[in-house]
């Protein structure tokens, strides 16, 4: 279970040095725009997932005139710290050094919600890629070196292609069949678990998000044409080696894992045709089961919601953090701060953001 139960920021953007101890619960952080709570939720995002969901630029994240930002928790018996620079990545954990950074993400998981990544319900498949993905490094932790092998390969094969070294490639794709099909396996259970949490008791109260959710559908696409059996290692091998001249043509590997997505469809309707208002809904629909089933594995995330009254009103606000509390998940959220009175069925611990400084609201 991972609770922050003490924060510490430095130079991170325009939170200089701000040290904060949080409730177990919903965390909500007001200001008017501009005075760092989206800082707050980037700078716990960084520290969950080793990078920024706004940004590859890290001279973009490190304060005005400083070399490097720090960013430390205390996670249960955990204590976690991320120090970067332009040339410099150190994490530790209770003051040893790792190098892994699935190892910051297995103590602190964090689920986020906001319109800066992009909504998963017609979004990129990129962004598709990686909530699924999220979600399937939680439930199979031995993946993320699954996912790192396959990139390995895939980056050595494309090289081969460039440079035409077409006796090299068997090799490279008798690896490849054998990482793709242990990746379609496990993104193919992980949703088929997902469906199942999301026609669960737990997940009734979500229903009054929006008119009949059971016509809520999504269906995988592996990235490998329709005539490949994407978790038959052998047949995967034997489509790559039938059409290697055409890949030495293209020279580049066009398809596989990398190219996977989601379709989402609604009311037998695609997810183009939906409108914003479904296409948000329908996302974090999806991005609380996914908390749900994750909590039923005995993972329970951490929850970072950003700007969310600038897309939902306040009754379907207070529907998802009423689910939230129910699961007992410690959730950070940030708003503008003209609606606080709806929130407080929830009972929130309200801090005030002040030009990066961060203190306890009156």
């Amino acid at each position: 279970m991972a609770v922050i139960d003490k924060l510490s920021i430095h130079q991170f953007r325009n939170l200089t040095n701000q040290y904060l101890t949080p409730s177990k619960g919903i965390n909500l952080f007001v200001a008017n725009n501009a005075q760092g709570k989206t800082s707050l939720i980037e700078a716990i995002y960084y520290l969950g997932h080793n990078r920024s969901f706004k940004t590859k630029i890290i001279k973009e994240v490190i304060s005005f005139d400083c070399d490097q930002f720090q960013i430390s928790a205390q996670v249960g018996d955990s204590r976690i710290k991320l120090e970067k620079s332009k040339n410099k990545n150190t994490i530790s954990i209770n003051q040893q050094r790792v190098n892994n950074t699935s190892q910051l993400s297995q103590i602190l998981p964090t689920q986020i919600i906001t319109p800066d990544k992009g909504f998963i319900v017609n979004g990129t498949p990129k962004n598709k890629r990686s909530y699924l993905d999220w979600g399937v490094f939680h439930v199979k932790q031995d993946s993320a070196k699954t996912f790192k092998t396959y990139n390995k390969v895939l980056k050595n094969i494309n090289i081969l292609l460039i440079n035409n070294q077409a006796e090299a490639l068997d090799f490279w794709f008798l690896e490849l069949a054998k990482v793709s099909a242990a990746i379609n396996k496990n993104r193919l259970n992980y949703l088929q678990q997902l469906k199942q949490t999301s026609l669960s008791e737990q997940s009734k109260s979500l229903e009054v998000l929006i008119d009949s959710l059971d016509q809520f559908d999504y269906q995988f696409s592996s990235g490998w044409p329709k005539e490949v059996d994407e978790t038959n290692e052998q047949n995967i091998y034997q489509y790559l080696n039938k059409n290697k001249q055409a890949l030495l043509k293209a020279k580049y590997l066009n398809y596989g894992s990398h190219k996977a997505n989601i379709n989402f469809i609604f009311n037998n309707k695609k997810e183009c045709f939906l409108s914003r208002g479904e296409q948000k809904t329908l996302s974090i629909i999806f991005w609380l089961t996914q908390v749900l089933l994750l909590i039923n594995l005995k993972t329970k995330p951490i929850v970072l919601i950003d700007d969310l009254s600038s897309e939902l009103d306040s009754k379907k606000i207070n529907i998802i953090l009423q689910f939230l509390q129910s699961l007992k998940v410690q959730t950070f959220m940030t708003d503008i701060g003209h609606n606080l009175s709806t929130l407080d069925s929830v009972n929130p611990l309200v801090f005030q953001v002040d030009n990066g400084v961060i203190k306890p609201h009156d």
